[in-house]
């Protein structure tokens, strides 16, 4: 599933060749995703320039005067840039067309959703998707001493808090796993019972694994590739994370494997207590 760095990936990627164009079609080859589309969207967006582009946690933005588009990626969805004409191929089910641009969301899965928010209806951050996200990590100063402070009363594992996303936004499993192990914290750690400095070792390696993964292209797991069309690299550094078995980077014990909340944790035995 595309996470921060993938969604932020993706932002970058497109932003470039949408920002300050005009909509000239919007091409919708389904009734919708996880949700429907909304109605009336291709004559909303007709004609309206993309004013700017935005991310929160793992949605992303196109700005308009008059409103926001919404674009979650769902499980296996990604965004490309074309050029000129290209045939549809079977799970390509959006165009958002300027000129001889489209921006072309595919999604096999149809777990995505594509979502207008109009200015009407408030400031984009109240939307009802987005209102209780937490704070964005990448851009958060005291992220340790808000993990800290918000965790007081969870009696849950610190990999479940982190991936529930109303104390940080946009720390999914592949990140969490990683920057768990840096920070030296076992993923079954009750949340209330790490101290302040070691929220704070673990906030620093968030931003560190984030930003690491944002700057080699996210990760390639199943269907995600830019917007360029082309793969990230990260997984190739991976510390933890689809390494069952295989000897820690670090001291050289096995890396184990449980389940979380249906998710695969991937941790140290010894690095992480």
């Amino acid at each position: 599933m595309p996470e921060l760095p993938e969604v932020e990936v993706t932002r970058r990627g497109i932003a470039p060749h949408v920002e300050d164009r005009q909509v000239t079609e919007v091409i919708l080859r389904r009734e919708g995703l996880r949700w429907p589309f909304p109605s009336g969207l291709t004559e909303l967006l007709k004609q309206r320039r993309v004013l700017s582009t935005g991310r929160r946690g793992k949605y992303l933005l196109l700005n308009f005067e008059h409103g926001t588009l919404i674009i979650h990626l769902g499980m296996s969805g990604h965004l490309r840039v074309l050029s000129g004409s290209h045939p549809p191929q079977k799970h390509d089910h959006v165009d958002v067309v300027m000129g001889e641009t489209r921006l072309r969301l595919t999604d096999p899965r149809r777990f995505g959703a594509v979502l207008w928010h109009s200015n009407e209806d408030g400031d984009v951050e109240q939307h009802t998707l987005l209102r209780h996200l937490g704070v964005e990590p990448l851009a958060c100063e005291d992220l340790g001493l808000r993990l800290h402070r918000e965790s007081r009363q969870r009696s849950a594992a610190i990999k479940q808090v982190l991936l529930a996303g109303d104390i940080v936004v946009g720390v999914g499993n592949i990140y969490a796993c990683e920057s768990l192990f840096h920070a030296r914290i076992h993923p079954n750690t009750a949340a209330r019972r790490i101290s302040a400095s070691r929220y704070q070792a673990l906030a620093i390696e968030i931003q560190r694994v984030l930003a690491a993964a944002i700057e080699q292209g996210g990760s390639s797991l199943r269907d995600f590739i830019g917007a360029d069309g082309q793969s990230g690299y990260f997984q190739q550094t991976y510390f933890v994370y689809d390494r069952e078995g295989e000897a820690c980077r670090v001291c050289k014990t096995p890396i184990k494997r449980s389940v979380q909340g249906q998710r695969s944790t991937f941790y140290c035995g010894r690095c992480q207590r």
